[in-house]
């Protein structure tokens, strides 16, 4: 009995989406997921995966067996039949595509709201003027110049003063070299921002460290406790908010394995928050080419027990205290400043690198 070709199709069709199903929820294509935004991330990829291999075995299947089924028989020498389109298949392979990419589209915005990044009330947008208004690409020609386009407040301007605050940060800062750039929101730049989750919109972040990238390497400092180190600390199970900015080109803080990235932009003061939910050491890679020693730009990310990072920090201030007695004790005066540095900062992750661009 010949099965009609109907039936093919919906076997076909059922065998392909099951195999879709299973392998783009088995691929193991992404490391542990540590945070707790990485589930959503995940699952956005998940469901890529699972439409781009029922595409890539359908086209791959009908490319084989047309190339099987139509191949040239031995002795058959005559032109193939002229076809000329069939208008509804090529609107059907049209439609199918952009339907597609507009899910996906929805999708990944609704993941990126959830974890945060579209934040309209964290963006203070400044009135122009009536005349600004007036003129033709104002809005464009205030992004492109460090004019102020407006007389209100600059939230980015405010958040580098609430950072440098914090004597620690300041230390290592070239706030006074790089000017802060004016907020343009709009059609202008705006400084990246991965706020609060909506469940936890308005409420302060448990945890605050503020991140500062130079070539090549990440400084972490953490208010109010003066600790400056090479790695980040962060605690399992809390909100942490970082406050980036970079001393001299572009960098972007990446872990693969809480499944966000962030750049690090000179003048701009980036902000990223998310909630380790595994503990470990994670490696933090910058993923911006910043130099010829871009790849190097590397460290680690720690998440432990907060009792854990409250011993860490005390014991950071411990070890600050004991070298500062030290360095007291000694005679550098024969010692160039890197030389007489080295013995302490290399306990703390910094290397000679760091401490030559923090001297310029």
């Amino acid at each position: 009995m010949k099965i009609p070709s109907s039936i093919w199709t919906l076997l076909i069709g059922i065998l392909l989406t099951l195999v879709s199903l299973w392998y783009g929820q088995n691929h193991g294509l992404l490391p542990t997921a540590a945070s707790d935004e990485a589930s959503l991330v995940d699952g956005l990829f998940n469901t890529m995966m699972i439409v781009s291999t029922g595409i890539f075995l359908l086209v791959e299947g009908i490319l084989i067996y047309s190339a099987i089924r139509y191949r040239r028989r031995a002795g058959d020498n005559a032109d193939g039949p002229p076809v000329h389109g069939n208008v509804p298949l090529e609107i059907l392979w049209t439609a199918i595509p952009a339907v597609i990419v507009i899910g996906i589209s929805v999708y990944s915005f609704d993941v990126y709201n959830e974890m945060g990044g579209f934040n309209p009330h964290a963006v203070h947008e400044a009135p122009m003027t009536p005349q600004a208004m007036r003129m033709p690409g104002a809005a464009i020609a205030a992004t492109l110049s460090d004019t102020p386009p407006s007389t209100g407040s600059d939230r980015n301007q405010e958040r580098a003063d609430e950072a440098m605050q914090d004597p620690a940060t300041a230390a290592v800062r070239n706030a006074d070299q790089i000017p802060q750039l004016r907020e343009a929101p709009g059609t202008g730049l705006v400084s990246p921002t991965i706020g609060p989750t909506p469940d936890k919109e308005g409420k302060p972040p448990a945890f605050v460290v503020n991140v500062t990238g130079l070539q090549y390497a990440w400084i972490f400092t953490y208010p109010e406790t003066g600790v400056t180190s090479g790695e980040l600390h962060v605690p399992i199970g809390r909100e942490v908010q970082l406050n980036m900015t970079a001393n001299d080109v572009i960098h972007a803080f990446w872990v693969p394995e809480f499944r966000l990235k962030q750049d690090v932009i000179p003048g701009r003061q980036s902000e990223i928050r998310f909630t380790p939910s595994k503990e470990g050491d994670y490696a933090l890679i910058c993923a911006e080419l910043c130099g010829p020693y871009h790849g190097a730009m590397r460290t680690q990310v720690v998440v432990q027990k907060p009792q854990e990072l409250e011993q860490w920090i005390q014991e950071q201030l411990v070890a600050s205290t004991e070298e500062l007695k030290q360095a007291v004790a000694m005679n550098p005066t024969d010692l160039s400043p890197n030389e007489f540095l080295t013995p302490y900062t290399s306990q703390m992750g910094i290397h000679s690198e760091m401490l030559h661009q923090l001297h310029k």
